[in-house]
Parts: structure tokens; C-alpha cells; sequence
């Protein structure tokens, strides 16, 4: 089981990643094997692959529990009789509360048969043997229904990030015994998550395509793929010296292990590398991979819940729009979203100070969230009553200005109204449109502006979505846009739309927009583990933020230049925010063309193919920002 050590720490990191936890909540280590035996088993799939599946089952079998199942690429380890977690299920209290717990390596990952498809499309009208997620997944609930002792008819789903996604396909066409689905933190297309915001390439996420674009066509209980070495901790430097996003081809050449010996520099062995170089625009593959638009077949008989964090920098866009999608579709269905202060995966660890980054939220909000929430769901739908009167709203939610829970009946709240905010002159941002001038800044393709002042090799991004963005207002090439001191709360409830006009001397560019609650002067410190370097007094809090490249502002699937100097609109979606900015406190608005290294390099020229472009693609050009652009807000009365 050589590189185990790897495997966890990379499975955990895209879960859960690094936090402190509170031991008084957690069960000794041997909880698990004291309570639970467990059996590995291979699942026959309709068209013959074998899946590998672990099931934890109480000891005490004087009563019938429910199954809990997680489907993940990350690993069902520990792999090997005797050989158990030491923490199974979503949390300690549906542990504790009996349920048979059933871990399984999706098709083509570590112990399963078959070939692994990142993103696997579903197929809608499959043939007898034909297979996809949906099949798999309708085939294991099947198969554990009528073979595994002691469970009493009701099977549950979860998971956070990609074993997230596979909870949301748990739900399409499902097993007439799924009766619960917990899609958290759920991806829900790749082309507007994890590895691309709205087109753009997000490149902090480069040392993490190995692990899903390595072949495998056996199955193994070792590592058989390894991270990028970038042999230093300055990813900025490191990117911008690496130029073109061409040049780090040599990482996909798996054969080679000295980059620099490879021969053939468009080489590529990485089928995922392959797949996103090969498909810049939003064609047949990356809509066929995407699940969002399949929530119509997801059945009244499933309850389902969508949780997420607000500050999620992996899988933002999926959890809200899986939500969104089922509430469209699904007219008797049960289902609630739950957002909360957290990044990727925060809900699940066992903190009591819930802090994202530098920016501290509250104390035993996760905790809160384990025991009245999730724990309450599953029991209800898989132990209880199963009906609609679970005791939980339509959408629980956190205030991330105020740092308190609401309730609402339906997401967003109904007496929220639209708001239309200029990007004035002299930097500020007014309720009206006072002239339609142009601000112009230089966007050099050698001093992009940075998404952070950290100096580090991050394996994806995680704490830049609370970051003090002050170093960024300070950027000749950054516009700054904002309101006066507000002497009254001003409470966002629901999407942002950036409407900006916008004009560059170049054919190509990208807009990034972020949303920022100004901090009063006289802030107070309430963070001992915020940077050193960092004061709460002015803190410029990053609410939400987003890219466009572009040449996708009228389709992701037929991009197009802009016409030099052309004035021309861009529409951003920002996703949902819930956030008060509070009286004393001002709202910024902050407008760029470079995100570097969160985003790849845009060459400001237009080329058919920014994955192939060449190093004399990339130009400083001036771009133009006009005042009858417009923040859309949603505005909670």
C-alpha cells in the first residue's frame, strides 16, 4: 500500500482540508472496530464491471438500520481484512445512531474495474448494457437492498466535492429505495467549476490534474498517479516564468521524469490535460459531462439536501445551481439548501472556531450544523416518518455579515428586490447613473495582479475567498468603486449580475468583478490566528467574486473577439450571496482584467485557442471601464 499516505492527504484535502478539531466531540479511535464489522465486496455492474465496495454493518443486530452510502474517485481505504476507518458516515452522531455505512470506488478508481471518465456523462435513454454513474449507482443500491443482512429497505446518499456530485446522480432516475440524497459541495459542470470559472482556466488548480488524467486500467490499492513538482513555493513567479499555458505540457508526459528532456513539447498523456487543452469552448463534451441540466429527473420520492459554504472556492456554482434546478423542476419535491459560512468541505470538520481564512464567522457553527441539520435529515427520511414534516426549512442560511442563522421558505427570500448600482467617476458607487464616461487602466501582461499576497504552492485554492483585498485596491490596474459609509444595514439575499460596458485596444480580455465589505477603522481584533501581517481596522472582506474571459460574454460555445475600442457589454454572474453589510461599513466594488495565478494568463489578442497560443499572442493592452455599467443586486427589504 505504498504512497497511502498520499492518498489520504490529497482525498482529505479536496474534502475536508486542514483545521484543528475539538477532541471532546469526537469518539475514541477504536469506536468503529469495537461497534462496526466490516466486508469488502465486488458489485457486478449490468454490463459486467466489478466495483469495489466496503460495508461497515453494526455489531448489535437485534434492530434493522438504514444504509448510508458514499460513492467516491478518492479512495474507499483502509483496503484488507481487520483493517477499518477510523470515522465513517457523514458525521459522529449518525455513526453513533446505527447505520450500515457502505463506501464504493467509482468505475476505474483504485480497487474498481473499468476506465474512469472524469465527469462521466449521463445517458438518458441507455441500451440494455449500456452503463453510466446513474446505472452504477442504481445497480449497487440494487444489489446492497437485497443482499446486505439486516437493513431495513432505505438507503441514504452523501457526499462533499466529486463523492458529492455522485450523490447528486444517486438521485437521477433512482433506486426506489434511495429515499434521502445529500449533494454537498457538489460539482456540477466542470466547465463552470473547479477548473474553469466561466471559460477561464482556473491554473492554481494545475497540480491537481494528475490525479484525475493519469490511465488506470487495473485495479490497485496504490497511488498510480503523483503531483507536479514546481520545485518552489512562489506559484506566481513560477507561472509567469513558465509563460504559455502550452509549456506545461511537459508535466502530462508521464514517461519522463525530467521536464526538461521531453522531446516533443505538444505531447500529452494526461487524458484530462488532453481533454481540457483539446476543448477550449463549451462544446458536446463539456455539456454532455454536465449534470445541472438533468434535475428534471429527479423524483418526488427522494429528499433531497444541497449544502454548500459561501465561501467555497472548488464548488461554488454546482451546489446552487443543483438546488435551483430540482426546485424548477421537481413540483412535489422535497428539497432544502443549506449555506454557511465555510469553504470547501468546512461543515464536516469537528471545530469549534469556525474561521475561513483570516476572517473568523463564529464559534460551533459546523458542530450546530452535524447535530440539528444533517443528523435530523437522514433520521428523518431513513428512520422516521419520511414525509415532508421534517422539522427542517426550506433553506437554512448564514448571514455572513450579520454572523447569524436565518430561515427562509424559499431561496432567495420573496421580499428581495432587484437594485441597479453605477461605477461612477471618482470612485464611487451611486444608485444612479451620473455620466457615461470611460476610466481607463493599463492591463500589462508581465505585472498581472496577483489573487493573493500569499507566497506559497497551493495544491487548489481555498483562503483567497475571504482575503483582505486591500493590496488589490491599491493596483493602478485595479478600479475601485464605492458606496459612503452606509448609515443603515444593507442586506444581500440572492445573485449578482455585473453589467459593465466595457472597451479594450486589444481583441480579447478578461473581467473579473469582486464584492467587497469595507471594515470601519476601528475594527475589532477577534482572530488569534489571522496573518501577521493583517489588521481587522479597514479589513477589505472579499464577499464574492467572478471571472468572464471574454470572448465568452454572448456564448460559451462560440466565442468571439472584441472589436478594438468597441464599447461593448459583458454580463457577470456572480453567484449567491447572503451578506449584511453593516451600518458604518462601506461596499466596494473592484474591477480587473488579470487574477494571476487563480486564472490563466488571457494574451489580450484573440486566438482561436488559448491553450496552444505562443508567447508573441500575449500584449499589454488599455482596457475601459464606462460609468453606465451597473452592479445588480438582489436586495433583501
Amino acid at each position: 500500500m505504498k504512497n497511502y499516505f498520499l492518498i489520504s492527504l490529497i482525498g482529505l484535502f479536496l474534502v475536508f482540508g486542514c483545521n484543528s478539531t475539538d477532541e471532546k466531540t469526537l469518539p475514541k479511535e477504536t469506536y468503529v472496530q469495537d461497534n462496526f464489522t466490516k466486508n469488502e465486496v465486488t458489485i457486478t455492474m449490468r454490463d459486467g464491471v466489478k466495483l469495489h465496495t466496503t460495508i461497515y454493518s453494526p455489531r448489535d443486530k437485534s434492530v434493522k438500520y438504514p444504509i448510508l452510502m458514499q460513492r467516491t474517485p478518492y479512495s474507499s481505504a483502509p483496503y484488507g481484512a481487520g483493517k477499518m476507518k477510523t470515522k465513517i458516515g457523514p458525521n459522529v452522531h449518525l455513526m453513533k445512531d446505527g447505520y450500515i455505512v457502505v463506501y464504493q470506488d467509482v468505475r476505474g478508481r483504485w480497487m474498481s474495474e473499468g476506465i474512469y471518465d472524469n465527469m462521466r456523462a449521463y445517458i438518458p435513454n441507455k441500451k440494455e448494457n449500456e452503463s453510466d454513474e446513474v446505472s452504477d449507482t442504481y445497480d449497487t443500491i440494487d444489489w446492497l437492498i437485497k443482499n446486505v443482512e439486516n437493513n431495513n429497505g432505505n438507503v441514504g446518499t452523501w457526499g462533499i466535492s466529486y463523492p458529492g456530485h455522485y450523490a447528486t446522480i444517486s438521485a437521477i432516475d433512482a433506486h426506489p429505495a434511495l429515499k434521502a440524497a445529500s449533494p454537498q459541495a457538489c460539482i456540477g459542470d466542470f466547465f463552470f467549476d473547479d477548473f474553469h470559472h466561466n471559460g477561464a482556466f482556473l491554473l492554481s488548480y494545475f497540480r491537481a490534474i494528475s490525479l484525475f488524467g493519469t490511465y488506470k486500467d487495473t485495479p490497485t490499492d496504490s497511488a498510480w498517479y503523483s503531483t507536479p513538482d514546481l520545485k518552489t513555493q512562489d506559484q506566481y513567479q513560477f507561472f509567469l516564468d513558465k509563460g504559455p499555458l502550452k509549456n506545461l505540457n511537459d508535466y502530462f508526459q508521464y514517461e519522463k521524469l525530467d521536464v526538461s528532456s521531453a522531446s516533443n513539447k505538444d505531447k500529452i498523456d494526461d487524458f484530462f490535460w488532453k481533454e481540457i487543452v483539446e476543448h477550449p469552448n463549451y462544446d458536446s463534451v463539456w455539456q454532455s459531462k454536465g449534470i445541472i441540466q438533468h434535475m428534471d429527473k429527479v423524483p418526488s420520492t427522494v429528499a433531497t439536501m444541497i449544502v454548500g459554504g459561501w465561501f467555497d472556492a472548488e464548488d461554488l456554482y454546482g451546489p446552487l445551481e443543483t438546488y435551483k434546478g430540482i426546485e424548477k423542476y421537481g413540483k412535489n419535491n422535497y428539497n432544502t439548501l443549506v449555506f454557511g459560512p465555510w469553504d470547501h468541505g468546512g461543515w464536516a470538520r469537528n471545530s469549534v472556531k469556525n474561521a475561513v481564512g483570516n476572517y473568523y464567522f463564529g464559534d460551533s457553527i459546523s458542530l450546530k450544523f452535524q447535530k440539528e441539520i444533517e443528523t435530523k435529515f437522514f433520521h428523518h427520511f431513513l428512520k422516521g416518518k419520511g414525509d415532508k414534516k421534517s422539522g427542517l426549512p426550506e433553506a437554512y442560511v448564514y448571514d455572513s455579515g450579520k454572523k447569524e442563522w436565518k430561515s427562509y421558505d424559499v431561496w432567495p427570500p420573496k421580499n428581495v428586490v432587484k437594485e441597479n448600482w453605477f461605477l461612477s467617476n471618482n470612485q464611487e458607487l451611486t444608485a444612479s447613473q451620473k455620466s457615461s464616461t470611460a476610466i481607463q487602466f493599463i492591463s500589462d501582461i508581465k505585472r498581472p495582479v496577483p489573487y493573493s499576497e500569499d507566497i506559497k504552492t497551493v495544491f487548489t485554492p481555498r483562503k483567497y475567498m475571504t482575503d483582505d483585498q486591500r493590496f488589490a485596491a491599491r493596483r493602478p490596474d485595479v478600479l475601485v468603486f464605492e458606496t459612503n459609509i452606509l448609515t443603515a444595514d444593507f442586506t444581500l439575499a440572492g445573485d449578482i449580475f455585473a453589467k459593465l460596458k466595457v472597451a479594450t485596444t486589444g481583441t480579447a480580455a478578461d473581467w473579473i468583478v469582486k464584492v467587497i465589505d469595507v471594515h470601519p477603522a476601528d475594527a475589532k481584533e477577534n482572530n488569534d490566528k489571522i496573518q501577521d501581517h493583517l489588521k481587522m481596522s479597514n479589513y477589505h472582506l472579499m464577499v464574492r467574486s467572478e471571472v468572464m474571459r471574454g470572448r465568452f460574454r454572448n456564448s460559451f460555445e462560440f466565442p468571439e473577439p472584441f472589436i478594438p475600442n468597441k464599447k461593448t457589454e459583458v454580463t457577470i454572474k456572480l453567484q449567491d450571496v447572503f451578506h449584511t453589510f453593516k451600518k458604518g461599513h462601506k461596499l466596494q466594488i473592484q474591477v480587473q482584467s488579470t487574477w494571476f495565478p487563480l486564472i490563466d494568463l488571457n494574451p489580450q489578442t484573440y486566438v482561436e485557442n488559448i491553450y496552444k497560443a505562443e508567447e508573441k499572442d500575449f500584449k499589454t493592452q488599455t482596457h475601459s471601464v464606462f460609468t453606465d455599467s451597473s452592479i445588480e443586486f438582489s436586495v433583501l427589504k
